[in-house]
């Protein structure tokens, strides 16, 4: 399964775009080294490689907004991963969206397209 991914194309890692398994909804786009795929595959949580902090995250850890594993796909060249998830949780953006792409283009401006679906401030208390 691991020989398939080709994790040295893109310098180690391989984009996973991460999509909401009820409705198709993209939810967010993430980063995963081999060490990250494996733990996704292992625990059912989907897990990234931090490029700023350089260090595994599982998404939910900080907001309890977890994303189960549904199905895992593969791109043809081997580099890119789609992730079909539950969302265990009001939203995975940060910001307090439902979905991180949450703004579209708009008269050559971008705008917020939908309503926030959690207060991030009561979430990531920091």
């Amino acid at each position: 399964m691991l020989n398939e991914l080709d994790f040295d194309k893109t310098g180690g890692m391989i984009p996973a775009v991460v999509q909401d398994s009820g409705d198709g909804r993209v939810l967010m786009l993430g980063f995963m080294n081999r060490e990250a795929f494996e733990k996704t595959v292992e625990t059912g949580k989907v897990t990234f490689w931090s490029r700023s902090r350089n260090e595994l995250w599982t998404k939910g850890g900080s907001s309890g907004h977890y994303l189960a594993v549904q199905r895992i796909e593969i791109d043809c060249d081997g580099d890119t991963l789609l992730i079909q998830a539950e969302s265990l949780g009001p939203g995975v953006c940060h910001n307090g969206y439902r979905s991180c792409f949450y703004r579209r283009l708009e008269d050559g401006r971008w705008e917020v397209s939908e309503e926030r679906t959690y207060d991030p401030k009561a979430v990531y208390q920091k």
